[in-house]
């Protein structure tokens, strides 16, 4: 049965058996990594279907796994989930896509491909997921995982915009003022 009517007082158990509130730093961590993971997926829902594609699904794929990973680990499930070679591949990775792509010359607004946009998405979502991983005082490992994901997808936005041929669209710090005073 997928109800157990237990967490309707607004409680909810974790994977060691402890009852914590819904709004517990912990429960907001890894729900935030479990939202992560569903725009994950839409991400690779949207991908181009072709051939150069199936690297980058493949990547996606190996990282909603982790993202399991990492929701298991801070819902305190024992056993060691994430580990230092996740993100040493995570590192892999980008430096391979960065190795392509032109140099960065200005902050790039998160606009662009729909698959462009949803890495953005993706990108802030993680940047949250940090947030409430150091609010509840995660382990470093799992830190600089989630830290190295939003460096990846902000670099996957880059690559895809390269391989697929569109266009990066460059933050004009004063562009709404100059349409302002025209």
């Amino acid at each position: 049965m997928i109800y157990t009517k237990t967490g309707d007082k607004g409680d909810t158990s974790l994977a060691n058996g402890q009852r914590v509130p819904k709004t517990d730093a912990r429960i907001e961590a890894y729900g935030t990594v479990d939202e992560l993971s569903s725009f994950v997926g839409w991400l690779r829902a949207g991908m181009p279907d072709e051939e150069k594609m199936h690297a980058v699904q493949t990547q996606l794929e190996w990282i909603q796994n982790r993202l399991f990973n990492l929701g298991a680990a801070l819902s305190e499930a024992p056993g060691e989930w994430i580990e230092a070679q996740d993100v040493v591949q995570i590192e892999q990775w980008i430096d391979a896509m960065q190795a392509v792509v032109p140099k960065q010359h200005a902050f790039i607004l998160p606009y662009g491909m729909e698959c462009v946009c949803r890495c953005h998405v993706c990108r802030t979502v993680c940047r949250r997921a940090e947030r409430r991983m150091i609010e509840m005082d995660a382990i470093s490992v799992h830190r600089q995982f989630i830290n190295r994901l939003s460096d990846y997808f902000f670099v996957l936005s880059r690559f895809l915009t390269f391989l697929l041929k569109g266009a990066e669209f460059a933050w004009k710090k004063d562009l709404f003022v100059e349409k302002l005073t025209e």
